[in-house]
């Protein structure tokens, strides 16, 4: 499963699974696409469907892997990744290096294990507010889900995972 930054940061106002999808489709990626965030409707740790969970790797736009599986990120070490593999934007940007990107955070709304922070989510990701809270995590401590929370005004990286693998092999 690939896991792909949106091509722009976000603050906390965003309709990010639209993002997420129509990026995608720009890119010619034929998969389902949604934010890597905790939402009102669902834990971030339940976006990926449970079939794909264990046996399927994450891995960055180029192929190479970040996280063995999609529960490995959420054993509550805050999804350490190797930070020596790129993540990569749709339109194929390295988001660690790239100065589009100028904060190194990326936006997640979850506890550690991948549970929906009500309290500091940007207001289910539909507020930009100052007084707003949204939990994200800067990538330069190695993890998807390190604990910080910032104001939801700042502009910060949305990634994207692709939600329902499908093989290009025709049955």
């Amino acid at each position: 499963l690939h896991l792909v930054a949106l091509n722009f940061p976000m603050s906390g106002d965003m309709r990010a699974d639209f993002q997420c999808f129509r990026q995608a489709q720009l890119a010619g990626l034929t998969s389902t696409y949604r934010a890597f965030l905790s939402s009102h409707l669902q834990d971030l740790a339940t976006v990926v469907r449970k079939t794909d969970r264990h046996h399927l790797p994450i891995v960055n736009l180029q192929g190479e892997t970040l996280f063995s599986n999609w529960d490995s990120i959420f054993d509550g070490n805050g999804g350490q990744f190797n930070t020596h593999v790129p993540i990569y934007s749709f339109d194929g940007r390295n988001i660690m290096t790239d100065s589009s990107w100028p904060q190194k955070v990326i936006w997640h709304g979850s506890t550690a294990n991948g549970i929906r922070l009500v309290g500091n989510y940007c207001e289910a990701w539909h507020t930009a507010d100052t007084g707003a809270m949204g939990q994200a995590s800067p990538l330069n401590t190695g993890k998807l889900l390190d604990q910080k929370v910032y104001s939801c005004n700042n502009q910060f990286i949305v990634l994207c995972i692709e939600n329902s693998f499908v093989s290009d092999l025709q049955g």
